[in-house]
């Protein structure tokens, strides 16, 4: 193995420790709670939650916001990154971010959808997903 092969390695398990240290564990309701309560200092609008769990395997819950423009969705996504992270919660990917158009963020247990007003009411997640009592739309005081 060559050194510069090493010193990659080296820095990857240092980097994993530290961001390992820095990760809070907690349970899907919480995380959910969590993303909501940043959703709410940001006085979204149309915040719901979706419960999954009952009949998807891929996650416990989708939080969807809408924003009213493709700037407002990236302000939405950078606002929440930057909050769940100084309390040393990280999401696993993320993908639409650069567009504004719908923006998905993965947290395993709960998946984020950030949507443009628009692009939301095309594809109604709520509708796809309801199954009786498992949405719950949140009102914000505005």
């Amino acid at each position: 193995m060559s050194i510069t092969l090493i010193k990659i390695y080296k820095t990857i398990i240092i980097n994993k420790k530290i961001l390992r240290s820095k990760i809070k564990y907690m349970t899907p309701q919480q995380l959910k709670d969590e993303i909501v309560s940043v959703f709410r200092q940001k006085k979204t609008r149309d915040l719901t939650i979706i419960d999954i769990s009952s009949v998807s395997s891929i996650a416990d819950y989708y939080v969807i916001v809408s924003g009213r423009t493709n700037t407002q969705v990236r302000s939405l996504v950078e606002f929440l990154d930057e909050k769940l992270e100084e309390k040393g919660i990280y999401s696993i990917r993320k993908d639409g971010a650069k567009e504004g158009i719908w923006t998905v963020i993965d947290y395993a247990s709960v998946i984020v959808h950030v949507f443009e007003e628009n692009t939301r009411k095309l594809f109604d997640l709520e509708k796809l997903w309801d199954s009786g009592d498992n949405v719950t739309h949140i009102e914000n005081d505005i």
